[in-house]
């Protein structure tokens, strides 16, 4: 085999790796948004996607952890969102799409923290979801 046909073959399979590595977002009902409050358990800021898991009261008021999976770190900036702006023990507001399958979590399509500071959304902002009372007359 010539070289030149090896590292063609190679830098495909690089390339290929991480695309069939990936998920789709098909899991998540797109067509809901659900808010829920809690305090942040923890905070993932790394690749391929930011999480955050937090707990939220069940109605007998027992914490349940729920996780939020964001989008990559570079798209998450682009909205706002920093390393450090959430840590444990934050109280914080999230809307997101559920999981298909009714577990606890989904991807997070916008968070309130304790402080009024409105995050995200992390895609296409200017489409995803509106701002709290934007186009609302004061």
């Amino acid at each position: 085999m010539k070289l030149g046909t090896l590292l063609l073959l190679a830098t495909t399979a690089g390339i290929a790796t991480p695309a069939l590595a990936h998920h789709s977002f098909a899991m998540f009902d797109r067509t809901k948004n659900v808010t829920v409050n809690g305090v942040v358990k923890e905070y993932e800021w790394s690749n391929p996607h930011v999480w955050i898991h937090l707990m939220v009261p069940d109605d007998a008021g027992t914490p349940r952890e729920w996780s939020f999976e964001m989008q990559a770190i570079a798209q998450d900036y682009a909205a706002g969102w920093r390393s450090d702006s959430v840590k444990p023990g934050d109280k914080i507001r999230i809307e997101f799409h559920p999981l298909k399958d009714g577990s606890r979590g989904g991807q997070l399509m916008n968070a309130t923290l304790a402080d009024g500071k409105y995050l995200g959304p992390p895609a296409a902002p200017n489409r995803a979801a509106p701002r709290p009372n934007e186009g609302k007359a004061s």
